[in-house]
């Protein structure tokens, strides 16, 4: 952690006194930390605990001093390697998953490059009401790290789950952070997202529910652990966040073929997460395709290009290749069928049947099978958590090409 830039961001909670511990330890492990406070988090933690153990100044409000400085959050979100949110009070949660802007903090959050993590921490009546469980998973879903509260007794004398991770904990979840973070160094990644839409009209399309929210959190996983990744996205209304990623913006079948096509022979990893229609239609109308007195309408479709088929032949023994499928019927007899055709190193399947998996969800339940025979199945887990899981498998594929 020596020399690492970590912005401890600290809201308004009674656990706010466990901040000043969690920064000394930072202090100590080496990193340079600058502190964001709430304005209600003055009630709970002073400035000047913090500043003389931060060996900084303290950030609290937009303003800087009476002679009208500001305080730049662009630049602090630049600044860090590292925003860390301990504790994050219900309303934060609310504010970060929204992008309620009314605060230093949450304007530091929506301007960080960098990794965030947060920490919870409430009442148990806060901690499981289904809107803070909303919060908490699309913010997971964002890409952000959760270091998940404790049980234990709570400052209003209940006891149950809500308790902020002791800074020990959260210590400890830095440091794998940083070290994890190293084993993707020097490689380069390709990764598709969403759906792809197939022009009808000027007006119209055939497309899907993808949200590409699996494939952004893949991207954001694969950045974060040091590979450098182009993502190759059609059309969704999702943000990527980290530095490392450089976007492609498609939306037919046509164009995410020709995009991976183009970038596929200089990368060391492929993941091909987009869900890309599997025909498109012959004939497009140039104008809008007007109401007429007869029955129906028939649209014509042809087959699209097979975007994992033709990188699959294309592979080098120095490649890893990942796909994906989406089943509703003989899911393993069709994966397994893919997973031979294309040549992957493994197909990572999704089920349909599965509450809270698939498309649109925050959620997602996978098996991966892999070209050795191995199978390994998942829990229904945060699209984040999974992308770790799909990324820990292609590192360990990695590792086995060069063992």
């Amino acid at each position: 952690m020596k020399n690492k830039k970590i912005i401890l961001a600290i809201s308004a909670s009674i656990a706010a006194y466990k901040a000043a511990f969690l920064l000394r330890l930072l202090v100590k492990q080496g990193a340079e930390v600058k502190v964001i406070l709430t304005p209600s988090a003055q009630d709970f933690v002073t400035p000047l605990t913090l500043s003389t153990l931060s060996k900084n100044p303290v950030f609290s409000n937009f303003v800087l001093n009476e002679n009208g400085e500001w305080t730049n959050h662009v630049e602090l979100g630049l600044w860090a390697d590292l925003m860390v949110i301990a504790p994050a009070s219900a309303n934060t949660l609310a504010k970060m998953a929204n992008g309620i802007c009314d605060n230093l903090l949450i304007a530091t959050y929506l301007s960080a490059k960098c990794p965030v993590m947060f920490v919870p921490a409430m009442d148990l009546d806060m901690f499981v009401h289904p809107s803070t469980n909303a919060n908490i998973a699309k913010l997971q879903s964002y890409g952000n790290i959760l270091i998940d509260a404790n049980d234990g007794e709570l400052a209003s004398g209940l006891s149950g789950k809500g308790r902020m991770a002791e800074p020990e904990e959260i210590v400890d979840v830095i440091e794998k952070h940083f070290i994890s973070k190293q084993d993707l160094i020097g490689k380069t990644a390709l990764i598709t997202a969403g759906p792809t839409y197939e022009n009808i009209d000027p007006v119209r399309f055939v497309g899907n529910y993808s949200s590409g929210k699996m494939g952004f959190a893949i991207a954001e996983e694969l950045a974060n652990r040091g590979a450098l990744v182009t993502l190759i996205a059609g059309p969704v209304d999702l943000k990527h966040h980290h530095t490392n990623i450089t976007r492609v913006n498609v939306r037919s079948a046509e164009q995410m073929f020709d995009a991976v096509n183009e970038h596929f022979t200089n990368i060391d990893l492929a993941i091909m997460s987009a869900a890309v229609a599997d025909y498109t239609p012959i004939d497009v109308a140039d104008k809008k395709i007007k109401k007429q007195n007869d029955d129906g309408l028939t649209i014509e479709l042809k087959k699209t290009k097979d975007i994992l088929k033709h990188i699959g032949n294309l592979k080098t023994k120095k490649q890893v290749v990942v796909g994906f499928a989406l089943e509703t019927n003989d899911e393993e007899a069709n994966a397994l069928k893919k997973l031979r055709e294309k040549n992957a190193d493994f197909i990572v399947l999704n089920s349909m049947q599965t509450p809270g998996a698939g498309f649109r969800h925050d959620t997602n339940q996978i098996t991966i099978l892999k070209n050795n025979g191995e199978k390994l199945a998942y829990q229904l887990k945060s699209k984040h958590d999974v992308a770790i899981d799909i990324v820990n498998e292609v590192v360990k594929t990695i590792q086995n090409l060069h063992a």
